[in-house]
């Protein structure tokens, strides 16, 4: 009983340590994950026996990571992506898959083993560009917007994949045509089930069990994992039923808030899925995989980057845009080395498969991260030479810039819907004021939907849910929460998000508000405080009047009566 315990509180020691090593030298830490595994593993010091625990773990992070995928393809997203990303994404596939194709051929490996390595090499990782474009404040430009928009084709092929190549397994001597037909069979009952539960099922179900945050989390797992348990059950994989298990979800009103949620729970698990993968690499396969890698990580570090800014150049965007989205595919993601393991439980290709695309994969990672951390003075040297990429007039991006200026931003971000908070926004928009308020009460955010308001369903105090708000260009912040501790939360989580606008947050009492400025809260507003004040000078201003009313009319009155008002005194009780 001690011993897997005590195991896994060493691995998170050791990940911890190689992790923050990573991360002081701006590495994405899933490198330092793969490195402890190896640490840990038989090739090295062989620290780790609870391999079934660790797999398990791994499974789970897998499907999690999986279900985040298709919580984030919004079918109103999906609608709107644009010529761009669809042209941009569709053709860097095909350009790698082809290109990539024949240079393994070309390295003596086998057609299976190069079909999936190929494949394998088109997927750039989602969260790390999206980590890396939300730490530089680039996630809402103009190349942000693309890139994210080709990474979700990305991700829709990568399901498509792995929906193809898991329903190979035991096809044994079948036709081609009999495995296309029984794929097309399941993707269509799988779609009339989704369409079914999208439609009648899931809003209810969902809104029920948003009435608590706990519960919301533990039905957004349970729903990922029984998904990715079906999935697998039914002849795809469990990628491919934790991915619809996200979609499902996609086109709710919680989905930022499971999101946001979800992240770090994912992360966790997939260390497990990383360490787990180092442990099992074959160091005498690795060897003899270096020249092949150093090949192929050049041709994703230069030709991923080079089509992608091939095609935005002819779609009609400037060289610099184009340059700063062909950095995020200069390398392969964590889902290229899951596609290969799933291949190696199908049967399909061998360990020496998963150990190139590893070395391709920490090779690449390492590498495109210093490309787009510093990618504006990179941009800088090789502007003269990128002029081939960009026509004479960009007239597409023009027109996006035109778009850009005429859409309107909120001026306010209202968090806490409140009575105080729900009456403040509405005061603001009668005023002209363009108001987004953010609540954690899903009756509360149902109703001011209804009503016309812009509401958005999140914790204010969770800095991943923050990623989804429009931060950037919104002036004020203003936060009607009521509690002490929920409003410093919300503080730190804006000051990690670098938020550079105006913050105004309620307080209930001069100790209150004494302890928000101790936190950081630049303005503060008092509205009891205040309604108090403006109560006295309203009562003073009738009671004025009132006696300016009974003076004017006493004397009128005793002449018109003949009769004199003696004084009112008052008697003690």
């Amino acid at each position: 009983m001690h011993e897997p315990f005590g195991e896994f509180a060493l691995l998170l020691l050791i990940a911890a340590a190689v992790g923050a090593v990573a991360t002081r030298l701006k590495q994405p830490v899933l490198i330092a994950y793969i490195a402890v595994g190896i640490l840990v593993g038989p090739a090295g010091f062989g620290l780790v026996k609870a391999h079934g625990q660790i797999d398990l773990l791994a499974q789970v992070g897998v499907a999690v990571l999986l279900f985040l995928v298709g919580l984030k393809l919004d079918l109103a997203h999906v609608r709107h992506i644009g010529p761009v990303a669809l042209a941009t994404g569709l053709g860097q596939l095909g350009f790698t898959i082809f290109f990539g194709f024949l240079i393994i051929l070309a390295l003596g490996k086998g057609v299976m083993e190069a079909l999936y390595v190929a494949v394998a090499l088109t997927f750039s990782s989602t969260i790390i560009i999206v980590k890396l474009l939300s730490d530089k404040r680039e996630l809402d430009t103009l190349h942000g917007r693309i890139a994210v928009g080709f990474l979700i084709v990305q991700d829709i092929a990568v399901v498509i994949a792995m929906m193809a190549m898991s329903a190979m397994r035991g096809a044994g001597g079948a036709e081609v045509w009999e495995v296309a037909g029984s794929l097309l069979a399941r993707v269509s009952l799988a779609a009339m089930a989704m369409f079914v539960l999208m439609r009648y099922l899931l809003p209810r179900l969902v809104a029920i069990m948003a009435r608590s945050q706990e519960l919301l989390l533990i039905f957004a797992i349970a729903w990922g994992t029984g998904l990715a348990a079906l999935g697998e059950w039914a002849g795809f994989s469990k990628e491919a039923g934790a991915f619809l298990a996200g979609f499902s979800l996609a086109s709710t009103a919680y989905r930022d808030a499971i999101g946001a949620r979800l992240t770090g729970i994912r992360d966790f698990l997939l260390l497990f899925f990383f360490i787990d993968l180092g442990a099992k690499l074959d160091f005498s396969t690795l060897g003899g995989e270096l020249g092949p890698a150093v090949i192929l990580s050049a041709f994703v570090l230069i030709g991923n980057p080079l089509i992608v800014m091939a095609i935005m150049g002819w779609m009609g965007y400037r060289k610099r845009t184009g340059f700063l989205a062909g950095l995020t595919v200069a390398q392969i993601s964590e889902f290229s080395i899951v596609f290969v393991a799933m291949g190696i439980s199908l049967g399909h290709v061998g360990v020496e498969a998963l150990g190139l695309t590893t070395l391709v994969g920490v090779v690449t990672i390492a590498l495109s991260t210093y490309m787009i951390l510093y990618s504006h003075p990179l941009y800088e040297r090789l502007a003269p030479w990128l002029g081939v990429f960009e026509r004479r007039r960009p007239y597409r991006e023009l027109a996006v810039e035109r778009q850009a200026h005429g859409t309107p931003r909120p001026d306010v971000l209202v968090f806490g819907l409140g009575r105080y908070g729900e009456r403040l926004a509405r005061r603001l928009a009668e005023a002209g004021v363009t108001v987004l308020g953010v609540d954690f009460d899903p009756e509360t955010v149902r109703r001011l939907r209804r009503q016309g308001l812009a509401v958005r369903f999140g914790d204010g105090q969770d800095p991943d849910f923050l990623e989804s708000l429009p931060l950037t260009e919104v002036p004020w912040v203003v936060s009607t929460l009521p509690d002490l501790e929920s409003n410093r939360m919300l503080l730190h989580a804006l000051a990690e998000r670098g938020y550079g606008g105006e913050v105004a947050v309620v307080a209930r009492d001069e100790a209150q508000g004494t302890a928000l400025k101790r936190a950081g809260a630049p303005t503060v507003l008092y509205p009891f405080r205040d309604a108090v004040d403006f109560t006295v000078e309203h009562l003073t201003a009738l009671l004025s009047r009132a006696d300016h009313g009974a003076n004017a009319a006493a004397p009128a009155e005793g002449v018109a009566g003949g009769h004199s008002q003696a004084p009112v005194t008052s008697q003690p009780a």
